[in-house]
């Protein structure tokens, strides 16, 4: 597959997950980015246009063994963030990105530090 196709394949899935998700100050979208090496999220809110909070794995990349783990201390610090900001819940925003490995543990941090997704 060309490397053009897979741009196009990849950008098709992230519109089509972005037009059904819509963030606002009370319950911002948590989004997602994966790259090889890290992991990083943010808070965003749509109405306003602005990031509210953001974070990256590479905080996390001494603490944790392998990229999972630090995927999982990521979505952890986002929620105490979050929860320091009086944000109670959140929409997912995985981009064009399978809900599983990385992006899943993410969610799952944030979720054990009480953000609702």
């Amino acid at each position: 597959m060309k490397l053009t196709q897979k741009n196009t394949l990849r950008d098709r899935r992230k519109k089509r997950n972005r037009a059904k998700i819509f963030g606002t100050a009370a319950r911002p979208r948590l989004s997602v980015f994966r790259s090889n090496k890290f992991i990083m999220a943010q808070m965003i809110d749509d109405e306003k246009g602005h990031t509210i909070l953001s974070a990256s794995s590479k905080e996390f990349a001494k603490k944790a063994k392998n990229k999972v783990e630090q995927s999982r201390l990521l979505g952890e610090a986002i929620g105490e963030k979050a929860k320091a900001l009086g944000i109670a819940s959140a929409v997912f925003n995985k981009g064009p990105y399978q809900y599983h490995g990385r992006v899943k543990a993410v969610a799952e941090g944030a979720r054990a530090k009480g953000l609702a997704l």
